[in-house]
């Protein structure tokens, strides 16, 4: 009955020690698979937002993923050793600076300006959630320029105040144009006026 007993725990032993070796090789091809996702990412967007999410629970993480895609941006989570070898071999080096402890990082799609207020609105509700900074076109943001950017208008704000702005003098020049219009169709009326008394 021994050896009898003995034998299933032979087998699970084997099986545990092939998953450690497997899942090691696993890893490895799983690393490079997330640099070389990292480096693509890195290559195709201009801003990337960074942030300690330590302490965040599954739903409030879920929940942000969600605020994120709304904003046009995505979320990353990633381990610092590959994320830091991504950035070395894109030359974004001052993406570095960002990169000790745990650090999500943020890729914006969109207008930067939303994807900075929908993490920043996050960090108030979220007391866990700590914005680090980024690289917004190649420059380095500190945490109080990314909160600064999360205060600035949207792109789409800022055109139609452009718009708005515009349009106000065309409208005065409009207006401007019908009063001398209407100013000359007045005095050739009464030019008129008086050459047909003069006439008469």
């Amino acid at each position: 009955m021994r050896p009898d007993a003995r034998l299933p725990r032979v087998g699970p032993r084997r099986s545990r020690r092939t998953r450690r070796q497997g899942g090691e090789t696993l890893r490895r091809d799983q690393k490079a698979e997330v640099i070389a996702e990292l480096e693509e990412r890195l290559r195709s967007t201009n801003t990337v937002l960074a942030a300690d999410f330590r302490g965040l629970s599954v739903k409030e993480l879920s929940e942000l993923r969600g605020e994120l895609r709304n904003a046009d941006a995505g979320l990353t989570v990633a381990k610092n050793t590959l994320a830091r070898r991504a950035a070395n071999s894109t030359g974004l080096d001052a993406l570095l600076e960002f990169l000790n402890g745990p650090t999500g990082l943020v890729w914006v799609d969109g207008d930067p300006a939303v994807a900075a207020k929908a993490l920043n609105e996050a960090a108030k509700r979220f007391e866990h959630l700590e914005l680090k900074g980024g690289l917004l076109e190649g420059r380095t943001l500190s945490t109080a320029e990314l909160q600064h950017l999360a205060t600035l208008p949207s792109r789409e704000q800022l055109l139609a105040q452009l718009a708005g702005g515009v349009a106000a003098p065309l409208r005065g020049l409009a207006g401007s144009l019908n009063n001398v219009i209407t100013g000359l169709a007045q005095a050739l009326n009464a030019l008129h006026a008086q050459r047909a008394g003069e006439g008469g």
